[in-house]
């Protein structure tokens, strides 16, 4: 959906569809990666998020498509994740009664009171016990207002992926690497189910609206959908994509 458009020409699409729907301060898309991990070593999952188990792509936090941009503060990262038919984000791997070659969470109890995961997570978030960094990056910039009304920490049942992803982003625009980071979904408009997936689990109605509102830090949130993006190249590749577009069409019904 996105990765086909590295080349000259489709670099500037992108900065133009991502200025209007993320960021208006972006003014060029320098690389597009995928299954997303910086070759600095400071900068990598393993190091900001403790992921020392896992790889780029698999056991760590890989987003699926990177956008690096260029603005006139430097450059920038938007991280995303990319949807289609998912109606969630997943559940929280500490709370697996087996996970592969980890202990098990003693008590999931602890992941019902999102304040006290908030304020403790060395000791209410199991997560801490397999040396994961999530909530290092996340406590300081947590919205205790927003989280309070929550039925459980947000990561716990359907939004695990988010929660890494926000994690990551934090940890990216903490470090002065990057200038400004995102963290984004990208989906499918026609999937209602995905942002209101929080709604009976966690008590978050709208990702699209709430999320951004529990982690306001440096860090931003946004979204967008794959059928924004395939009218903006419709609408300004000057006939110039349209064997993709037909492709899209064909394969995913959108156009």
């Amino acid at each position: 959906m996105y990765f086909p458009f590295r080349d000259a020409a489709g670099k500037p699409l992108l900065a133009g569809f991502l200025r209007e729907l993320v960021s208006p301060d972006i003014d060029v898309v320098t690389a597009i990666e995928l299954e997303y991990e910086s070759p600095e070593l400071r900068l990598k999952p393993a190091v900001l998020l403790g992921e020392t188990d896992g790889g780029r792509g698999a056991g760590q936090t890989s987003p699926d498509v990177a956008f690096e941009v260029r603005t006139s503060r430097g450059t920038g990262v938007i991280l995303v994740e990319s949807k289609f038919t998912e109606h969630n984000f997943y559940p929280c791997s500490g709370r697996k009664k087996r996970p592969t070659g980890r202990n098990p969470n003693p008590n999931t109890a602890r992941c019902l009171d999102p304040l006290a995961v908030l304020d403790a997570p060395q000791t209410q978030c199991h997560l801490n016990t397999w040396d994961r960094l999530y909530w290092s990056h996340l406590s300081p910039v947590a919205n205790r207002d927003a989280l309070a009304p929550l039925k459980c920490c947000p990561a716990a049942f359907d939004a695990y992926q988010l929660f890494r992803q926000q994690a990551l982003a934090e940890a990216l625009a903490q470090s002065g690497a990057f200038d400004p980071v995102f963290s984004c979904v990208a989906y499918d408009s026609r999937n209602s189910d995905l942002m209101h997936c929080l709604r009976q689990s966690t008590g978050l109605d709208d990702i699209e609206r709430g999320w951004e509102q529990l982690f306001p830090g440096k860090s931003r949130f946004s979204t967008f959908t794959h059928q924004q993006w395939v009218r903006w190249v419709a609408s300004h590749a000057s006939g110039t994509r349209d064997d993709w577009l037909e492709y899209i069409r064909v394969r995913h019904g959108i156009g």
